[in-house]
């Protein structure tokens, strides 16, 4: 499973530990994750994605998965949400 926020594309950035002497080691820094299940309104279902802590405020500010996915751009999703945008699109396309 790659540590990888499947909404934002955030992933893993480098940087160093610095000790009190000044000695600097490479290190690495790992986007806070989580398993969430969020509802779409328009599939009336929930849709199961490991997300970012920071994604999951931005899905809130903006109204829900629906929105988020309506404005996000495609080559920041991952496979499976970029399937779920479709899928929701479709719904949206038909229910209109």
């Amino acid at each position: 499973m790659s540590r990888r926020c499947e909404l934002t594309g955030k992933g893993p950035m480098t940087g160093n530990n610095v000790s009190h002497a000044n000695n600097k080691t490479r290190r690495r820094f790992l986007p806070n994750l989580n398993d969430v299940t969020l509802q779409s309104e328009a599939l009336d279902r929930g849709i199961k994605l490991r997300i970012s802590a920071s994604a999951l405020r931005s899905v809130d500010h903006r109204g829900g998965l629906d929105a988020f996915l309506a404005k996000a751009k495609d080559d920041e999703l991952s496979a499976n949400a970029l399937k779920v945008k479709k899928e929701i699109a479709k719904a949206l396309a038909a229910s209109a």
